[in-house]
């Protein structure tokens, strides 16, 4: 992990604010995701790794000072083996002994935490998706099925890691701390570095037996099915969170959250423009000239509006209550109709004569 660089992973500077760290997992996530065509589960699975330490500002803080997540807070880092002028650090050791060196240096790269606590739980990963809907669907709002590929809670032993009937027992591995000491060397010396142990996750107990399906994890890769309604009114490029529905946490934590990013597909005759709806109907110079009545297509169904006598091209008429509805709050947009005054390319011998009339008559 410390050997990875979550920025490059990304594509971001280390100037990078929080958005754009957002926006650019989920542009990783949308062309990686497992369940697309070309999709990348190993690279969907180091983006989702960088993103979630690079979007925790605590953990984005010792990553950029120590290269990772789980390194030390609070105390300096970024000391290599060379350029210790004649000092070799492995000849130098604290002495170990409650209140002494050994128990500040565990508490410093521990991020401040006692040596005697258990690991925390820890919440589960977002998850974006992406999910296409036609304008018609924008206009009147539509239900959709997420199929998603991620964490789960073990449905075999109900995320607790441990085969049915199994007891709890005290962990060997760390005697029930929740926490092991590993090796740190550093300039100042080496030290011994609190972890949380791998084999009960930091609970400081685990089954006797390990679950069959998921090995002791509680968590498996599985699949889901989630309905969204996505509301009336929604614009292309929002984006819809559904709380609970990211991967599972662990050791109990908290799941994390799904986000749907909204892509609308082009409507061939109508146009979105805020709240309203836009379209353009095309009427003859005689429509024009002496008015009409004409039926234009609305989202909503045809509508039938006046074209009064002496309408110019261009013109826009507006339909009330036939646009977007408002997604949050009450109101509807509108329906504008812009008409373009057609004039024919070719007349025949009659239509001529009728026009120079007209035109004798427009110069008197």
């Amino acid at each position: 992990m410390a050997n990875k660089d979550y920025y490059a992973i990304l594509g971001v500077p280390k100037s990078a604010t929080q958005d754009d760290i957002k926006k650019a997992f989920r542009k990783l996530a949308h062309k990686h995701h497992p369940d697309k065509q070309g999709g990348d589960e190993a690279k969907f699975k180091e983006a989702n790794e960088a993103y979630g330490t690079l979007s925790d500002v605590d953990k984005r803080k010792r990553y950029d000072q120590y290269g990772s997540a789980d390194g030390p807070a609070g105390f300096g880092g970024g000391f290599s083996r060379g350029g210790s002028g004649g000092f070799d650090p492995n000849d130098f050791q604290f002495a170990g002994g409650a209140g002494g060196f050994e128990d500040l240096f565990s508490d410093l790269f521990n991020g401040g935490y006692g040596g005697g606590r258990a690991q925390g739980s820890r919440a589960g990963s977002d998850i974006q998706v992406d999910v296409e809907i036609s304008f018609m669907d924008m206009v009147n709002g539509v239900d959709k099925t997420v199929r998603l590929r991620k964490t789960m809670e073990c449905r075999e032993c109900d995320g607790t890691g441990g085969k049915r009937g199994s007891k709890e027992v005290t962990c060997k591995e760390c005697g029930g701390a929740g926490q092991i000491r590993q090796t740190v060397r550093s300039i100042l010396g080496t030290f011994a570095q609190v972890v949380p142990c791998t084999k009960c996750h930091g609970k400081g107990k685990r089954h006797a037996e390990d679950c069959v399906t998921c090995h002791g994890a509680g968590r498996v890769i599985g699949e889901e099915e989630v309905a969204v309604h996505i509301p009336a009114g929604i614009d292309d490029g929002q984006t819809i969170s559904v709380s609970g529905k990211g991967s599972a946490g662990e050791s109990g934590g908290q799941p994390g959250d799904l986000y749907i990013s909204i892509h609308v597909q082009p409507h061939q005759t109508l146009e979105r423009r805020g709240e309203n709806i836009l379209s353009r109907f095309h009427i003859s110079f005689p429509q024009a000239a002496l008015g009409d009545s004409i039926s234009v297509e609305t989202a909503y169904g045809p509508v039938r509006i006046k074209i009064p006598a002496g309408t110019q091209s261009g013109e826009v008429f507006r339909i009330k209550g036939k646009g977007f509805k408002h997604v949050r709050g009450y109101g509807q947009g509108d329906h504008l109709v812009t008409v373009t005054v057609v004039v024919p390319k070719h007349l025949s011998g009659k239509e001529k004569k009728l026009v120079e009339e007209l035109r004798k008559v427009a110069e008197k």
